[in-house]
């Protein structure tokens, strides 16, 4: 039986991801110099203001207007004529401490707040990621590559893409669609846009043996995207989870991740489910793999520890489930300490997929827990 799902990413410049990543660069600036900072640093853009907002609690000072114009800078918005830029747009801050309520169960080693919170793993890329998002992450990197290297001196910071592919027997066999959004300035024409994001993007990424002529390629699909970023949509913290995540593919907690210090488990939790997941299809003990880890505000132990293999496991769940809860720290304690969370690297998490970076080093994708895995199911 044939099937066709589809993901989504966005590029660095996209307004939601402007403020992810302000968001966790303020966690950042935090974190580099309180590790015991509590942070819930939520922003907003829009033509020519950003507006950061939130929970704060540290011995540390933070130039907030300073850092979000550096960052706004650094992610491309350079040129007044975007009709935003990191000089001119003002900054408006609205910074509070934490409730009290909160630290009294927060301080004791407990969760920061009640949720459930998931991870995935699927053997279809070597990074055990489902491949439609895969493929649209790297489609909105190579846009940014070009971009950043002046390959293409007309590409401005904002881009979308979508990659549909179409499953038959349940593996991926073809690439069904094909979508491409890019920003561009005013001095370029469509045609000779769209043929350079041909060569150098979706030729360059795709995987010719998944295309065929029966796929559709759409790049622009208005003929033109000068009007972009801030200005074009007003951008929000937390609006892109499933671009974040598995795009999609698995299921989602609905707590976003950026601008929240490890204590909240919408964020260590997650990426404590997206370890387990990726050990647990690493050690061959499934094809694709769930995970549903629960908590109570102020309680350390999750309440539930839930197991999905999809009928791909070689061992029962519920002994699956029992080797997750003896081998993995679960606590919230337990969690940054493993996955080494109180260090400053945040801002790079925000553009182009929290899972499946393995370049970057981040310590919930390693696969260093397989063969306890192995032997404890054993």
């Amino acid at each position: 039986m044939n099937s066709v799902f589809a993901s989504e990413s966005v590029t660095e410049g996209h307004p939601d991801k402007v403020c992810d990543q302000i968001s966790d660069a303020v966690l950042d600036a935090v974190l580099a110099s309180d590790t015991k900072g509590r942070v819930a640093c939520e922003a907003l853009v829009t033509r020519g203001f950003v507006m950061v907002a939130g929970e704060i609690t540290t011995k540390c000072y933070v130039n907030i207007p300073k850092l979000v114009r550096s960052l706004i800078q650094e992610i491309g918005y350079d040129d007044p004529s975007m009709g935003f830029d990191y000089e001119s747009a003002g900054v408006v801050t609205a910074i509070q401490e934490q409730s009290s309520d909160i630290a009294l169960g927060v301080d004791t080693g407990g969760a920061g707040d009640q949720g459930h919170m998931f991870g995935f793993a699927i053997d279809e890329t070597p990074e055990l990621m489902p491949l439609s998002i895969m493929l649209s992450h790297r489609l909105v990197r190579r846009l940014s590559e070009l971009r950043r290297k002046r390959i293409l001196r007309y590409l401005r910071p904002d881009g979308k893409s979508q990659v549909a592919i179409e499953y038959k027997d349940g593996k991926p066999a073809r690439i069904n669609a094909v979508i491409l959004g890019a920003h561009h300035s005013q001095d370029v024409k469509t045609e000779d846009l769209r043929h350079d994001i041909q060569k150098l993007v979706i030729d360059h990424i795709l995987p010719e043996e998944l295309i065929d002529r029966d796929t559709k390629i759409f790049i622009n699909g208005t003929g033109r995207f000068e009007i972009g970023g801030p200005v074009s949509d007003t951008g929000v913290t937390g609006r892109k989870i499933i671009v974040d995540t598995y795009g999609g593919y698995a299921r989602h907690g609905g707590g976003a991740f950026s601008g929240k210090d490890p204590t909240k488990v919408d964020r260590s939790a997650s990426y404590m489910a997206r370890y387990i997941a990726k050990n647990i299809v690493k050690a061959g003990l499934a094809r694709m793999c769930e995970i549903q880890l629960s908590y109570c505000i102020g309680v350390a132990e999750p309440v539930s520890v839930n197991v999905n293999t999809f009928g791909t496991g070689r061992a029962e769940e519920a002994k699956i489930s029992r080797a997750v809860r003896e081998i993995f720290p679960l606590t919230p304690a337990g969690i940054i300490e493993e996955l080494q969370l109180l260090r400053p690297i945040y801002t790079k998490t925000a553009a182009f997929g929290h899972f499946g970076r393995e370049e970057e080093g981040f310590p919930w994708e390693e696969t260093n827990k397989t063969d306890e895995l192995k032997r404890v199911i054993k």
